[in-house]
């Protein structure tokens, strides 16, 4: 049903795909599927995009109102269960030690709360919360930032990631255009625009695709491609950072959603600041 909506929000299926975080035959799948279900035409396709059928602007009313009661139940369990739940979106980078600093102040200050996590690859730079599948998220902008909140937690300088034996390795800074010539990773068709954007250094680029920091650092060792990473994290000895001296800086946020009223989110994002401010 959350697949749906998105279709029927955006009505396209590629933008919903990238709305969701995930790649389109699968999404497209579970609409036909979901048609199949129904037995009649959700959308009307064509080369644009789609519209709605009658069946279709139907469900989606009945769609909304079964999400926001999933919601609700879910809220009404924890709370029957007597205890309560707060999942927490971390973006694939376990070395951060600000996620360890915010992990032990969280547990001083709210033991009794049940916290879950889901580890996301560099493609899902929302960790799954425009998918509902997380009430918050531990990650980096810059992303597509609508119907999101986001606080700023820390900036961290960036860097090229170059192999040591590599002639620019050497150097003491590096501007953008000094790399235009050299290959670099890319991420997987569908991943948000203005991460994408961010990370391949405002222009396209030719290269291995990556989903993950270590298949990046694998393909610089291996492909001898260039790619970008925040400072403050340990390296092989094969490898080496140099500053790029025109890259602005990366932020590290915590995200929700907006309108979100949930309780725990805040004194999550209270928590979070101070542990960062360290």
């Amino acid at each position: 049903m959350r697949y749906f909506v998105a279709v029927a929000e955006e009505l396209h299926f590629g933008r919903a795909a990238t709305r969701l975080h995930m790649s389109q035959p699968p999404l497209s799948r579970a609409i036909k599927q979901l048609e199949a279900d129904a037995g009649a035409l959700l959308f009307a396709r064509s080369p644009t995009g789609v519209t709605l059928t009658p069946v279709g602007t139907v469900l989606l009313d009945e769609a909304r109102a079964l999400l926001d009661h999933a919601d609700r139940v879910r809220v009404r369990v924890r709370a029957a269960a007597g205890a309560e739940t707060l999942t927490i979106g971390i973006l694939g980078d376990g070395t951060d030690p600000g996620v360890a600093r915010l992990a032990a102040a969280y547990r001083r200050n709210r033991p009794a709360i049940d916290i879950r996590i889901r580890d996301t690859d560099l493609t899902d730079p929302t960790c799954g919360l425009r998918a509902g599948l997380v009430d918050v998220a531990l990650t980096r902008a810059p992303f597509d930032e609508t119907a999101l909140t986001v606080r700023v937690l820390r900036t961290d300088p960036v860097g090229v990631v170059l192999r040591a034996d590599d002639p620019l390795a050497r150097r003491d800074g590096l501007r953008l255009a000094e790399l235009s010539d050299r290959r670099w990773f890319r991420f997987p068709r569908g991943t948000d625009p203005v991460w994408q954007s961010y990370w391949h250094g405002g222009s396209p680029r030719e290269g291995p695709v990556v989903r993950a920091v270590q298949e990046c650092l694998q393909a610089v060792l291996w492909n001898g491609t260039v790619g970008l990473a925040p400072f403050g994290h340990d390296l092989p000895a094969q490898l080496a950072m140099v500053p790029l001296t025109d890259m602005p800086p990366s932020r590290v946020v915590a995200v929700w959603n907006k309108g979100d009223t949930n309780p725990l989110i805040r004194s999550f994002i209270e928590i979070a600041t101070a542990a960062y401010r360290h």
